[in-house]
């Protein structure tokens, strides 16, 4: 038997053969992380448990709170190395300018601002521990969806969101203040589209029950970061830079990192107040009741990717004789996903059609349908401002 020659094996193709694939599985290891994660890549999981977590769940919204800071700091560092990419002499008038001190302004709002989203993050897997029990592999987060929540604490529940406030809810509560208090005990009010709660939690606050109905987390876990009693004691506790990631129609840049507090007025739960974190089309009507007194929509019937079965569900959840009470305009989904794209005068023959009247402008003063100019998070300081022509109407279910 011939012996082995050890010299020729070592520089033969078999070694390379056998080396390069251990060394190719310890660079995956290197880069992807640990043994354990490896069945994940292998068979697709992490892609398959991402695909099956819904863009408003608990899942990704708390993931989106998590990631804010890094998100944040990852666009500050592409801006960095935009104005770095300038010549020297561009980049000099730019730091005479101030523009280095801004940019270094931006990241001390990235740090006030992270102080809440990593809060309502915490919230978050403190509430929803079972949901997030396990590591959410592959969920990216939704900055735009955070910075949007993080303006409707402005919008909802500050001194600085009031006027736009006001403009937008006085038609409604209008016609709620105008029933006896005595009789307002026994109506219930629904309010999809509820966002952080303001509306509804003013309702209840005339004497009515009420249920705040909302399917997005974004929105979910931001009114309860301020229902908690853990995370929020008292008025004005939390601070905000919230208009601090646009730079675009800033006439000053004070205005643009300015710290606005909130919440103005403290909202929790109570008889009178409750949540319904679920789509509105999977709501019914109360037990031991032929259907809500009332249903409030304020911008959200546009929200709808089928309007016509939106419609329909407001009036099936609807007592005989019931009241919608709308205000709103039609900013339908884009790029081709909403069923339909109606306009006004379509909604309203809709509206009839479905089973409604609907008031007219002969109507008395409070339940007129009329035109309400109105903004929607807006920031009063900037140069831009985006008004809607929103439409009002109280309609009634036929008996």
């Amino acid at each position: 038997m011939s012996s082995i020659h050890w010299h020729d094996i070592l520089v033969s193709d078999y070694l390379l053969a056998l080396l390069i694939p251990l060394v190719l599985f310890v660079l995956t290891l290197q880069i992807l992380g640990s043994p354990q994660d490896l069945p994940d890549i292998i068979f697709g999981y992490r892609n398959a448990r991402a695909d099956a977590v819904g863009h408003f769940s608990v899942q990704r919204a708390a993931a989106s709170y998590g990631q804010y800071a890094q998100l944040s700091r990852s666009e500050l560092a592409t801006m960095r190395k935009s104005y770095g990419r300038m010549s020297w002499a561009h980049r000099r008038i730019g730091y005479e300018l101030g523009y280095t001190q801004k940019l270094a302004r931006l990241e001390m709002s990235i740090d006030t601002n992270t102080i809440v989203s990593d809060a309502i993050a915490n919230l978050a897997r403190e509430e929803f521990a079972d949901e997030l029990s396990h590591e959410q592999h592959g969920i990216s987060g939704d900055i735009g969806r955070v910075r949007e929540s993080l303006k409707h604490f402005v919008r909802d529940w500050s001194d600085e969101g009031r006027t736009e406030r006001e403009k937008i809810f006085r038609p409604i509560l209008d016609v709620l203040r105008d029933v006896p208090g005595e009789k307002r005990r026994e109506m219930q009010v629904l309010v999809p589209g509820a966002g952080l709660g303001r509306l509804a939690w003013e309702i209840s606050e005339l004497g009515y029950p009420t249920t705040a109905n909302e399917l997005s987390f974004f929105m979910n876990l931001a009114l309860r970061f301020l229902l908690s009693p853990e995370h929020t004691r008292g008025p004005n506790q939390h601070v905000l830079q919230p208009y601090a990631s646009w730079f675009s129609h800033q006439r000053v840049t004070d205005t643009l990192f300015r710290k606005i507090s909130f919440p103005d007025a403290v909202p929790r739960l109570s008889d009178n107040f409750v949540l319904a974190e679920r789509d509105f089309l999977s709501l019914r009507v109360p037990k031991g009741t032929q259907g809500y007194d009332i249903v409030v929509t304020l911008f959200f019937i546009d929200t709808s990717l089928n309007v016509i079965e939106t419609l329909e569900h407001i009036y099936a959840v609807l007592r005989p004789g019931g009241k919608w009470i709308n205000l709103g305009p039609l900013l339908w989904t884009g790029g081709g996903q909403a069923a339909v794209e109606l306009s006004l005068e379509e909604v309203l023959k809709l509206a009839e059609t479905v089973g409604f009247d609907v008031s007219g402008e002969d109507a008395p003063e409070l339940t007129r349908r009329r035109t309400v100019e109105c903004e929607y998070t807006a920031d009063k300081a900037a140069m831009m401002r985006w008004l809607y022509q929103a439409e009002f109407w109280v309609a009634t279910k036929k008996l």
